[in-house]
């Protein structure tokens, strides 16, 4: 399981979820970016800046609505120690 934080082109909004497929799932999110009815399509949320793996369901979606409580500077500091360039993930090259 995976908990992800997306992006957009400007870093002006973060969007944090969670996953069993993180590539399925950023596909889905890159595909919607036209669909403003979700948050997503709206904000054009579909940069990958932060992920970390969890071992099951339970703690992956805790660890989900942690993060969702914090501050935006506080999840700016996450993401900044995990990828001080903010530069969009590529999951198939990511050496992190």
């Amino acid at each position: 399981m995976y908990v992800y934080i997306l992006t957009n082109q400007t870093q002006t909004v973060l969007y944090t979820g969670v996953t069993n497929d993180l590539t399925r799932r950023l596909y889905e999110h890159s595909n919607g970016r036209g669909d403003v009815d979700k948050f997503t399509g709206k904000y054009q949320t579909d940069l990958l800046v932060y992920f970390e793996v969890c071992p099951d369901a339970i703690q992956a979606i805790a660890r989900e609505k942690q993060l969702k409580g914090w501050t935006r500077q506080k999840k700016d500091a996450l993401i900044s120690a995990f990828n001080p360039t903010w530069q969009a993930i590529d999951l198939e090259t990511w050496a992190g």
